[in-house]
């Protein structure tokens, strides 16, 4: 299918020449000696923690940034391509909060952060686990990492995003994927994880993201390197401008990534949107977020990198009319623009500050519409459908003949949620709303969930890690 698009190639051209004068103009702060070190070894202008980043050296470490890669997972069934034409799609990440309809709006536990790892793994259209599905808050923060790796290795075999708050974290990613794959060394060969660092907007970098990339990196596996920029608030109110901050942003962490290890594999991540001016804060049901969407999948194919956008992101407080209408946009901007790695994908509620299972449900059978739009239409000579259109002729019908019932299944998307009955069969059935059926969907799949086979010595030796911490 063809990429959505909304930047001209001479705007992006104008986009691009921006950033490297901001990069070499008025540079980025990194906020971390051994940083510094780096990027100054590397070819940097370093002053303090300003960080100037001469056009050559940006365009030489660009050049090393694979195109694609392939992230590999406990079952090879479930390996990745990040890249081309694909579309990954991730749960919700980061939230505090999780709401469901039979106890409301709470803070969120280990065991609501395990019954999303599961329901992730037994979902279809959701290719991998965010690492922070839902903020387990009755775990104390240094052991949060260890413990949250631990659910999405022994409760998945699908790939999985690693700890990125801070260089323990990611050390404990680390360490535990290799209890698990190998030692470290071959991990450079077959990627395990992906990890999503963050820049401090407007043009900075702190040190805890700085060692997270740091660590990662050393070790070969693959980066997000991320910019949230707030139009109007972190950045200017113009979609242009505040393009450019980002820009500066992902590509001054990109440099640094590769400068750590050439061959790095990274993502262009963005998360972006505007303030709601009336109050200052961020929106992300705004329609500038899916022009981001857009406009970061543009810049990534221009520089030959793999995107990352959001996905049905919204600041509904419920799963209301306001939530169906913000994700859906969101969502199909990210596919239809291109978006190789969709990031909140499902679940999303409230500026990403709570995650709704009933809504993580609805926004699973979204993403499965969505796919199935982006897989398209084919051509040929049996879909043209010549023979069946002369059999029916003038005034027939296609429901008896062999060729519907040929291509019915793999043509058409068949909901498992939405309720496509006459008015009168609805009402006799109960009158059910969606979240009443996407609630006992939810139900249903964590009372079937079967985990995948995990050897004994290896869960062995994770558990007492973990003691060890």
């Amino acid at each position: 299918m063809q990429n959505f698009e909304l930047l001209t190639q001479s705007q992006i051209e104008q986009i691009h020449e921006a950033t490297l004068e901001v990069m070499e103009q008025i540079g980025i702060d990194f906020k971390y000696k051994k940083a510094l070190e780096i990027l100054s070894k590397g070819g940097a202008n370093v002053d303090g923690f300003r960080v100037r980043f001469p056009r050559k050296m940006v365009e030489a470490q660009l050049r090393k940034v694979p195109s694609e890669f392939t992230l590999y997972a406990r079952n090879p069934e479930h390996n990745l391509i990040i890249g081309g034409d694909q579309h990954i799609h991730v749960p919700a990440n980061c939230a505090p909060f999780v709401t469901d309809l039979d106890k409301g709006r709470r803070y969120g536990t280990f065991d609501d952060f395990e019954n999303l790892v599961k329901l992730t793994h037994a979902s279809q259209n959701l290719n991998m686990l965010s690492n922070i599905l839902v903020e387990p808050n009755d775990v104390s923060h240094e052991l949060r990492p260890a413990k949250t790796i631990y659910a999405c290795l022994r409760l998945s075999d699908k790939c999985f995003m690693g700890s990125a708050i801070d260089p323990d974290g990611a050390r404990h990613t680390l360490q535990m994927i290799s209890i698990v794959f190998g030692e470290k060394e071959p991990l450079t060969q077959k990627p395990r994880v992906i990890a999503i660092p963050c820049s401090l907007t407007p043009l900075c970098y702190d040190e805890n993201m700085l060692g997270v990339m740091i660590e990662y990196a050393k070790a070969g596996q693959p980066q997000l390197i991320n910019s949230l920029t707030i139009g109007g608030a972190t950045a200017p109110a113009t979609l242009a401008g505040a393009l450019v901050v980002q820009n500066a942003e992902i590509l001054a962490g990109i440099v640094f990534a590769e400068l750590v290890r050439e061959g790095t594999p990274v993502v262009y991540a963005m998360g972006s949107s505007c303030a709601d001016m009336r109050s200052g804060t961020l929106s992300v049901g705004a329609p500038e977020m899916s022009i981001h969407n857009v406009m970061a999948a543009q810049m990534a194919r221009f520089y030959k990198i793999p995107s990352r956008g959001v996905g049905t992101l919204t600041d509904s407080k419920t799963t209301d009319m306001q939530a169906g209408y913000e994700s859906m946009m969101n969502l199909m901007a990210a596919h239809n623009g291109g978006v190789n790695f969709i990031l909140h994908a499902t679940g999303s509620l409230e500026t990403i500050n709570c995650v709704s299972y009933e809504k993580f449900i609805i926004d699973d059978e979204m993403v499965g519409m969505m796919n199935r739009i982006s897989r398209g239409v084919q051509v040929t000579q049996d879909s043209l459908a010549l023979e069946v259109i002369a059999e029916a002729g003038p005034g027939g019908q296609f429901l008896d003949k062999m060729h519907t019932f040929e291509h019915c299944r793999n043509e058409f998307f068949l909901p498992r949620l939405s309720d496509r009955k006459p008015y009168e069969s609805w009402e006799k059935a109960g009158a059910i709303s969606i979240q009443q059926i996407a609630n006992q969907k939810w139900k249903d799949i964590l009372e079937q969930y079967q985990p995948p086979d995990f050897p004994e010595s290896v869960d062995k030796d994770l558990k007492k890690y973990m003691t060890e911490i």
